[in-house]
């Protein structure tokens, strides 16, 4: 990026800090502080400062109107000296515990072929996957949910009880989350039931209990069967046939039982016929492989990280890192309503140094080599992700 380019994204970051109100996160005293400025010949991190050092006696907007930085950061963990140069000496408190999720890292996203806008809507519905496991499985409810301005999204948990957790509890989170290391016996409930005639030992009985991994792949389970029950015959058998090692005999035994236990299998039995325990086995990893949430491991067992202070704007795309209400998320587009208001209702000029089109504020715009003028908004987020610098004008 070039100088002229730098000042021209300084000045309008600091004209946005102006029209703009930003709130700090909570105990803001006990956190540190981090943000990278705008110097030229690679990224400078200026870190360890604690809220009250960061903002000199005045506020957070006064900071970020003057200092006008190109992101800013606040750490998810809180400390008893959060200045301090080293993270032994800041006297760890607790962190948040926060998800991360980027549209880049995410299985079945090509960032070679996928547009920005298209990578975003995947993230999204894997947001709202994690959203379903932190409230339904974990009992998260309201959590602050932030889009980052960049990639992806960001989810902040501030419990009390969660605060003291420490990599190794958080690491489980994980794994739950990711669906990570988790077996379908693991999640079976195992009883013990009567013999039957001629057996003197009790047999088992494995069932799918309500809630979690379980409760998701019963419903699934039961889909499933409401699905073959609906179907003729041949189609029912054709695909229960889908599955592997499942070939005619086995289809038949599945459907046969599907038939005549019925009820047992909505309750979640999958000892009702070894095929169905079978089938049930292969919905339990769909389930995990489609419903997990693919999240940045380290943010979350990273006690000590920085993550973006939401209402700031995010320098690699000129985005607000917004957060968003829960009861709004469905209809949150991060392409219309992460637009600064400060960077609308204006051109300008810049020199495209390379074709590439920008979707924003529900517009398309194809931007061709050489100079032209287009809305500001565009023209910020194309100079910053590096496909156009400030033309003169």
């Amino acid at each position: 990026m070039d100088g002229r380019t730098r000042e021209y994204l300084k000045g309008r970051f600091g004209d946005h800090y102006r029209r703009t109100t930003i709130s700090p996160p909570p105990a803001a005293n006990e956190r540190e502080w981090g943000y990278i400025t705008w110097s030229s010949g690679g990224t400078t991190m200026v870190r360890h400062n604690a809220h009250i050092d960061l903002v000199g006696g005045g506020d957070l907007g006064d900071f970020l109107a003057g200092e006008r930085p190109r992101h800013v950061y606040f750490s998810a963990g809180r400390y008893d000296d959060p200045n301090a140069n080293s993270m032994g000496a800041k006297g760890w408190r607790g962190s948040d515990l926060v998800f991360d999720l980027d549209a880049d890292h995410l299985p079945n996203v090509d960032p070679e072929a996928d547009s920005y806008a298209e990578m975003l809507e995947v993230c999204k519905d894997a947001l709202l996957r994690l959203l379903d496991l932190l409230e339904s499985d974990f009992g998260f409810v309201d959590p602050t949910v932030v889009f980052s301005g960049g990639r992806g999204y960001h989810v902040h948990v501030r419990r009390d009880d969660v605060l003291g957790l420490n990599r190794s509890a958080r690491r489980e989170i994980v794994d739950y989350v990711l669906g990570e290391g988790i077996e379908f016996d693991d999640v079976l409930r195992h009883e013990s039931v009567a013999g039957t005639a001629g057996r003197s030992s009790p047999a088992q009985k494995r069932t799918l209990p309500d809630g979690g991994w379980a409760g998701r792949t019963n419903r699934r389970l039961e889909a499933f069967v409401t699905e073959l029950l609906e179907l003729e015959e041949s189609a029912a058998m054709e695909r229960l046939q889908t599955f592997d090692r499942v070939g005619e005999g086995k289809a038949s035994a599945v459907l046969r039982a599907a038939r005549e236990n019925r009820e047992a299998i909505r309750e979640g039995n999958v000892d009702v016929h070894s095929a169905v325990y079978s089938i049930s086995k292969a919905l339990f990893e769909r389930t995990i492989a489609e419903e997990s949430a693919p999240i940045d491991e380290p943010v979350t067992t990273d006690v000590n990280r920085l993550i973006r202070l939401p209402g700031s704007l995010h320098g690699g795309s000129g985005l607000a890192v917004q957060r968003i209400d829960r009861g709004e998320l469905a209809s949150f587009d991060p392409l219309v309503d992460a637009v600064p208001e400060t960077f609308l209702d204006n051109d300008i000029a810049i020199f495209v140094q390379e074709p590439t089109t920008v979707e924003l504020g529900g517009e398309s715009f194809r931007l061709t080599e050489g100079v032209q003028s287009v809305p500001e908004h565009v023209g910020v987020f194309a100079m910053a992700r590096g496909h156009a610098t400030k033309a003169g004008e």
